[in-house]
């Protein structure tokens, strides 16, 4: 029998608002451990502390372009080629570097009040696990065993997310009292060094206590191999260039994460875990199973459908959905990114390779046609499965005799394809708003591609290759030439080939950013001891742009009347159909005798409507703290690059 996947449990979190004695556990709560010891002499109030934790956690991640536990912004995933439209960290107008530009993430003063901030998710965290074997000693000993399991983790995710904002920052794993007076309390930024041993101490710990899945009524918590898969992703982190000045020359870091990863795959292996499917329509479907159990999944949010207060929903569907579709309008794909997929063999899309980017869905890459959608393409939901989607302009003059553009559908999209990753055809378009389909936050796909980098990192090309490799037939590429990778000679080479597999593999779900502060990617700076791009032949990101386009039609100036209607008319290309070859070929006809690629009024990326391209300074690889905690808190560095309280440079070296 397979085993119970592991996911974060919101829509079971929210159970506690209805309750009649969540007022008495918040008011319990809310005094950091100051209760009396009978609170632990009850499993179930108990539960009410842990699923608290959770809530706490992940009740704000309702969009797979969220990141940061807690908080879930989605700015981050909007720095990259993935999505368009400039942001301030970007912005070559803005430039941040005084201690009041910081990042807020780090939160505010501690108080007795509860504040959904990384501190005081971690002192809820340190209480817990002083208390549950004192006061909580009659309780089942492999209970509390399974929920310190949990507690470590969360300590863990929560403390990364804190060390990929602001490298290193204070360690506290016991209950402090706030003193003017008490100096241990005074502690000081830890190193990388030391926040990575401690989260990989607190990871072991919960990989020791947790179990490899759970019974249907605890459905979606941590288990021992989602622990052991984290810790391979911190690790792989410290091994990159931002951590590690010496990636290119010592192996030390990238065989420790190399080891991690091995572990993680032996042990979700044996829990029944592995790549879904063998297709790229199971690769699609894969990302709409609802409530059960997915051999992808090593981390799961469950949302919840429905327009209820206490119910978590999903955010994604109905921002991806066009106009048409009843839907916000969609997501545009810039054309960095429609341009960036392989072709269908797993060759890079290049004139060479047969590439043309005005028919740029033909031959292509099989997850291609999953993660995107474009004039012609079905993309239905539960109330029209069938349906194909148009999104075009035309320019025309209506009854007013006055010229203007008018797009089909009312489908106003910026790019001649859009998002459809993630969708589900079966949610009604009357419960897009809210929608219940899940949220993978850790798929096993990325486990191999992290895998694959760490053999890179040790200079095992074979290996390297070979793990990019399984990702890539699940999907139905052809075996030849490596699968399109080819022939890998160095490991400069193997790493750039990682770093791709995981934009087309991984794209939109939240990952990009993260890759590419990891490797430094914006930029390179001598200076500071970062040529990555050089290293790796990939374009930097500053000085680019992500360009939109309208798909116009090409017949001049006609009327209000679609255009188009007749020609369109019966016309489908689905990607499961028997004749899908001979479907993109007519579609391509279509496109070729009826549409031009049309520039922008407005660029996706500008200020004030005057195109501007990415410009990331080197100081926001690593975030500075805000002038209210170097205030509070006189004996924290504050990061080099930037300014403290005073208006004097940081000092703080996060590469150590």
């Amino acid at each position: 029998m397979k085993t119970k996947i592991n996911i974060y449990i919101a829509w079971a979190l929210l159970l506690m608002v209805s309750v009649s004695c969540s007022d008495d556990f918040l008011e319990e709560k809310g005094v950091f451990g100051k209760y009396d010891d009978t609170f632990y002499e009850s499993q179930e109030r108990v539960d009410w502390y842990i699923n608290n934790v959770y809530y706490d956690y992940f009740g704000s991640y309702t969009s797979p372009l969220s990141t940061l536990v807690g908080s879930y912004t989605q700015t981050y995933s909007r720095l990259t080629e993935e999505i368009g439209g400039m942001q301030d960290l970007i912005n070559p107008t803005v430039e941040y570097k005084m201690a009041n530009d910081g990042s807020g993430y780090y939160g505010t003063k501690l108080e007795a009040k509860v504040k959904n901030e990384p501190y005081h998710r971690i002192r809820d965290i340190n209480s817990f696990l002083e208390e549950i074997d004192v006061k909580g000693a009659d309780l089942d000993e492999d209970y509390r065993a399974t929920a310190k399991g949990q507690m470590y983790y969360l300590r863990a995710i929560q403390y990364f997310d804190l060390m990929r904002v602001y490298g290193g920052v204070p360690l506290v794993t016991e209950v402090q009292d706030a003193s003017s007076t008490d100096e241990s309390i005074k502690l000081p930024r830890a190193s990388v060094s030391e926040v990575v041993s401690q989260i990989v101490e607190d990871l072991d710990m919960a990989a020791s206590l947790l179990p490899g899945s759970w019974s249907p009524s605890d459905y979606g918590r941590f288990t021992r191999g989602a622990a052991l898969a984290q810790k391979a992703r911190v690790l792989l982190t410290y091994a990159s260039p931002l951590f590690n000045t010496s990636w290119d020359t010592s192996v030390e870091r990238w065989q420790a994460a190399l080891d991690a990863g091995l572990a993680a795959e032996v042990q979700l292996t044996a829990d029944g875990y592995g790549l879904y499917g063998n297709s790229a329509k199971d690769w699609q479907d894969m990302f709409t199973i609802d409530n059960s159990f997915c051999s992808e999944a090593i981390t799961v949010q469950l949302l919840g459908s429905g327009n209820s207060s206490n119910i978590i929903n999903n955010s994604w569907e109905n921002s991806v959905r066009l106009s048409s579709q009843s839907g916000s309008g969609g997501l545009s794909a810039p054309k960095e990114m429609i341009d960036l997929f392989p072709m269908a063999d797993g060759s890079k899309p290049t004139v060479a390779n047969g590439y043309d980017d005005f028919l740029f869905f033909v031959d292509r890459d099989p997850r291609f046609y999953r993660t995107f959608s474009f004039s012609g393409n079905k993309w239905g939901y539960k109330d029209n499965q069938d349906q194909s989607v148009w999104a075009y302009r035309w320019l025309g003059i209506g009854d007013d005799e006055i010229e203007r553009a008018y797009f089909s559908d009312n489908n106003q999209v910026s790019s001649p394809a859009f998002v459809r990753k993630m969708s589900n055809i079966e949610e009604s378009e009357d419960n897009f708003q809210n929608s219940g389909t899940d949220i993978f936050e850790y798929r096993y796909a990325e486990l191999l591609l992290n895998i694959a980098e760490a053999y890179a990192g040790v200079n095992d090309i074979a290996n390297a290759t070979a793990y990019i490799g399984k990702v890539r037939q699940r999907v139905g590429i052809p075996s030849a030439n490596n699968y399109g990778i080819g022939t890998l000679s160095s490991k400069l080479e193997a790493f750039k080939a990682c770093l791709y597999e995981r934009q087309v593999e991984l794209a939109y779900e939240g990952k990009r950013f993260w890759d590419v502060q990891r490797w430094m990617l914006y930029n390179d700076d001598a200076s500071v001891n970062n040529t990555t791009c050089a290293d790796l032949g990939v374009t930097p990101l500053n000085g680019t742009n992500r360009t939109g386009h309208y798909l116009q039609y090409n017949g001049g100036v006609v009327t209000s009347d679609d255009p188009l209607a007749t020609v369109r008319d019966g016309v489908v290309v689905d990607p499961d159909a028997a004749d899908f070859e001979n479907q993109i070929q007519n579609l391509a006809t279509i496109y070729t005798n009826n549409f031009v690629l049309e520039d922008l009024e407005t660029p996706l990326d500008n200020v004030n409507n005057v195109e501007v391209s990415i410009d990331w300074k080197q100081r926001y690889y690593i975030m500075g703290l805000k002038t209210d905690v170097l205030s509070l808190n006189p004996w924290l560095e504050q990061t080099i690059g930037w300014l403290d309280a005073t208006g004097s440079e940081g000092t703080f070296n996060y590469q150590d």
